[in-house]
């Protein structure tokens, strides 16, 4: 058997085998841990951040595996929401600035956090004062709603939410008409 015969590599791998059963890598050229090959000349690999708000990759991850370890009232308002009452899109665990939001409404700059139990104890009302504070720098309105009243009154919930989202109007309103025409004063 000829020891200089490589194989291909199978769907998945990103360097060649050899017939011993030993790695490539310089077969098919270099490659990177992404599996693909490597950046052109000046580029970098990077995730595009175009839905997060100044997120980092750690505040990402953390958003995604708070989606997968939602709370029961978590769970209840975000079956609710997700039909979009009013025609308004939620966003479920968003991550913003550093934090993750229980639910956004970005259209309407909207965050709306579920409080449980632990929200009222120790440092955390204080803590829970200062990231409000800091998201309503950013330009968010910021309303916190009861573990228990989502238990106890889930369509109440909804609908504060969405007189809350009325109250503050969308961020970008229609346009009044069609623009002037070239030559014509405002």
């Amino acid at each position: 058997m000829d020891e200089d015969r490589f194989i291909p590599p199978r769907n998945g791998e990103v360097a060649a085998r050899s017939a011993d059963g030993g790695v490539d890598s310089n077969v098919f050229g270099p490659t990177t841990a992404f599996g693909g090959p490597p950046p052109r000349s000046g580029e970098e690999r990077r995730r595009v951040k175009h839905r997060t708000l100044a997120a980092s990759d750690q505040n990402i991850r953390l958003a995604r595996k708070l989606r997968r370890s939602m709370t029961l009232p978590e769970i209840l308002l975000w079956n609710a929401l997700r039909t979009r009452p009013s025609g308004l899109r939620f966003r479920k665990q968003h991550p913003v600035r550093g934090y993750v939001a229980d639910f956004a409404c970005l259209s309407h700059r909207l965050i709306i956090e579920v409080d449980g139990e632990a929200h009222n104890r120790g440092d955390r009302p204080r803590r829970d004062a200062a990231r409000d504070a800091s998201l309503r720098e950013e330009g968010f309105d910021v309303l916190r709603i009861a573990a228990r009243e989502v238990l106890d009154n889930l369509e109440g919930v909804v609908a504060g939410i969405v007189a809350r989202c009325s109250e503050v109007g969308p961020l970008h309103r229609p346009a009044a008409g069609p623009p002037p025409r070239a030559g014509e004063d405002l």
